[in-house]
């Protein structure tokens, strides 16, 4: 069972602070259930070193004793626009089409045409696009349409398993069960920043595994 979305890697964004704490969170990860993990830290401001990135993602594979590990990035759009859409080559998941895009919590339903052409283009350089935690939008929160029509797009869907507890904004509980409830999402992630999301993983992938698309 692979975790992929979280943040893991130790000193290089608002996740793990050391490699001790990344490996407090790995022996979690694995009393849950998970099998495999991709370490996704943040690329939007102020978070982003890329080569600092990957040396903590070295660092822990060093660490892991051969457990199975990929690099990969949970990409701002914003940040993406600034630096351009060819960073999309350097920033998808390490050895796959993957990439784990992030849209603004405040956008209004206006803002996501041009999420929709930045989709388009990245579809068209071969990525599968994963919209990383829906629930949190204000826009689809009062209208779970948007997301119908990301999934329309092919795009796939990311829950971030915290919602069973509320989310971090105490409202994503409720339209992440809707979207659940229509098999929207295509996968349940830890976004885990400490060993207690590990705990929200557990809890909702016994809960809402069945309903994942």
């Amino acid at each position: 069972m692979r975790d992929m979305h979280c943040h893991i890697l130790p000193g290089v964004d608002d996740g793990a602070r050391t490699i001790e704490d990344s490996l407090a969170m790995l022996k979690a990860a694995k009393a849950a259930g998970i099998t495999s993990i991709t370490c996704t830290p943040h690329c939007r401001d102020p978070y982003f070193d890329f080569e600092e990135m990957w040396q903590a993602f070295y660092e822990l594979e060093d660490a892991a004793e051969g457990f199975p590990l990929q690099m990969g990035f949970e990409v701002n759009y914003r940040k993406l626009m600034d630096l351009g859409i060819e960073w999309a080559d350097a920033l998808h998941f390490d050895g796959s089409n993957e990439f784990l895009l992030e849209l603004s919590v405040v956008a209004v339903p206006s803002h996501y045409a041009d999420y929709e052409r930045t989709i388009f283009e990245l579809q068209g350089m071969g990525y599968e696009v994963i919209i990383a935690h829906p629930e949190r939008y204000a826009a689809i929160q009062k209208d779970i349409g948007l997301a119908e029509e990301l999934v329309a797009m092919g795009c796939k869907l990311q829950a971030s398993c915290d919602f069973i507890a509320g989310g971090r904004f105490g409202r994503e509980r409720r339209p992440a069960v809707k979207m659940l409830k229509r098999s929207l999402y295509s996968y349940l992630a830890s976004d885990a920043h400490n060993v207690k999301h590990y705990e929200y993983f557990a809890k909702s992938w016994n809960k809402y595994a069945d309903l994942l698309a």
